[in-house]
């Protein structure tokens, strides 16, 4: 199935099975269930008929030599004309829940010129058992596949929102690459909290789409303007996240390349990008599919409009490429020929961007290309699908939970809360041992400490001996 939506067309049902050339009774109630599903069933192959008939007073008549089996419709699917001896297929059709429109019914034109006729009924029968031979087990591990992305995505807001606590708590914080500069290090932090904040959208809007429309197919069959609106919220987030990276990427090749680790950057260009952006390829491509792909819910993915979106998704990730790699370039050339310990901060920036920009596009590079084979396809499909559904994950692994100066200042903030902890509980035990006495304590207690925003103070120490202090850190954890 395809690589993003594999679950969408199965579901457990049973069927009227019978493999039949043209019996329009089984064609039009087969799927059992409701009313209303049995008559959305019989409008869908009607059309599919009406469209079929259509098709063959177009066609010109078939001119080679020899016997054929003439064009036809057998009820199910319409059949072009086909020279003699020759089996011929196409998909499945997707008028039953349990139908896997990726297979191939087949129908076989005897050497005769006459189409195959079934032994037992002696009718003209079309080979439908590829169909649905195998719905079992492939609805079975749809079902894996669908738990993996509400558990990912679960996951990545989860871990996200613990980044974004981090670094909203820590938002006075000196990184250690940026220690004699607050305000740029706040400008990093503030991308990586729009960065942050994309993706947990991303994965709000997800779990609630695969929820509420994807595992509801009485919702798909309404098809309301709901369900539409939901997937094009979707796309637009999805752009979000791939963008905000490039911001990350822009933000770190203007200042490190252009800016030389000097001037402080206006943000509203990279609000504009992350957030503003998005919306175009979105909405062109919820026009066009409106206007020329209007499927149900739009959950179709056999449509090159999609390519509305994932192509300024794939401009972005290449460009981000090209930056990533001349900051590589710039940097080493300065650690060659300055040794700058700056440069070495900043390649620990890139770094982790870099590392994410190959992991965050590599499915819409290998997508196409998904394997013939079925046990190969099914392997293709879980990585697949960790890609996509476990991103935020990722981001909030590499950006803040591997990040050398973020873990330098957690461990030094639970220091110092041990220290006040431990200062505690030793003033309450020396008032104890001293109430017997008249004397009270006035002095403030020497191991207390005094942090102002302009001035820090650790212990006695001055801001240049904590700076230090969180640069040797960095350095250990990085």
């Amino acid at each position: 199935m395809d690589c993003t939506s594999f679950f969408f067309a199965l579901s457990p049902t049973a069927r009227c099975s019978t493999l039949t050339d043209y019996d329009v009774t089984c064609a039009t109630v087969g799927p059992a269930g409701n009313p209303e599903q049995q008559e959305i069933v019989s409008k869908k192959i009607l059309d599919s008929q009406y469209k079929c008939f259509e098709k063959m007073n177009r066609d010109v008549p078939y001119n080679k030599s020899g016997l054929h089996c003439s064009r036809n419709w057998d009820g199910w699917l319409c059949w072009d004309d086909t020279p003699a001896g020759i089996y011929t297929s196409q998909n499945c059709p997707n008028y039953f829940v349990d139908f896997d429109p990726t297979e191939k019914a087949a129908k076989y034109c005897g050497e005769d010129g006459q189409w195959f006729r079934h032994p037992d009924t002696n009718r003209t029968w079309s080979n439908y058992t590829l169909c649905n031979e195998n719905t079992k087990a492939k609805l079975k591990s749809a079902y894996i596949l669908f738990y993996m992305a509400i558990v990912g995505h679960a996951l990545s807001i989860a871990s996200l929102l613990i980044s974004l606590a981090i670094f909203f708590y820590f938002r006075a914080l000196n990184l250690a690459f940026f220690s004699s500069r607050r305000s740029l290090s706040c400008q990093r932090i503030t991308l990586h909290k729009n960065l942050f904040c994309s993706f947990v959208l991303n994965s709000a809007l997800t779990i609630i789409y695969l929820v509420a429309v994807v595992n509801n197919p009485p919702v798909v069959a309404r098809n309301p303007v709901g369900c539409k609106v939901l997937h094009f919220l979707h796309m637009y987030m999805l752009g979000c996240n791939y963008f905000w990276m490039l911001c990350e990427g822009i933000y770190l090749h203007t200042l490190i390349v252009v800016a030389v680790f000097a001037e402080e950057q206006h943000l509203h260009w990279y609000y504009l990008l992350g957030w503003g952006f998005p919306l175009v390829p979105a909405s062109i491509h919820a026009v066009a599919r409106k206007k020329y792909f209007d499927d149900n819910c739009w959950m179709s993915v056999e449509t090159h409009l999609l390519y509305a979106v994932h192509g300024p998704i794939m401009a972005a990730l290449l460009v981000n490429l090209f930056f990533l790699l001349n900051i590589i370039r710039v940097l080493v050339t300065k650690l060659r020929d300055t040794h700058r310990a700056e440069s070495n901060m900043y390649m620990k920036a890139v770094r982790a961007t870099l590392i994410l920009v190959p992991l965050l596009g590599i499915q819409f590079v290998i997508c196409p290309w998904r394997p013939e084979n079925r046990l190969a396809g099914e392997v293709y499909e879980y990585i697949m699908h960790i890609l996509m559904h476990y991103q935020g994950l990722l981001v909030a692994t590499i950006f803040c939970f591997f990040n050398g100066e973020v873990q330098a200042t957690l461990k030094r903030q639970w220091m110092q809360y041990k220290t006040q902890l431990g200062q505690r509980r030793k003033d309450h035990c020396s008032m104890r041992s001293a109430s017997y006495t008249a004397t009270s304590i006035t002095e403030e207690p020497a191991f207390m400490y005094h942090h102002d925003c302009n001035s820090e103070h650790l212990n006695g120490r001055r801001a240049e001996d904590s700076e230090l202090v969180a640069l040797k850190l960095g350095d250990m954890y990085a």
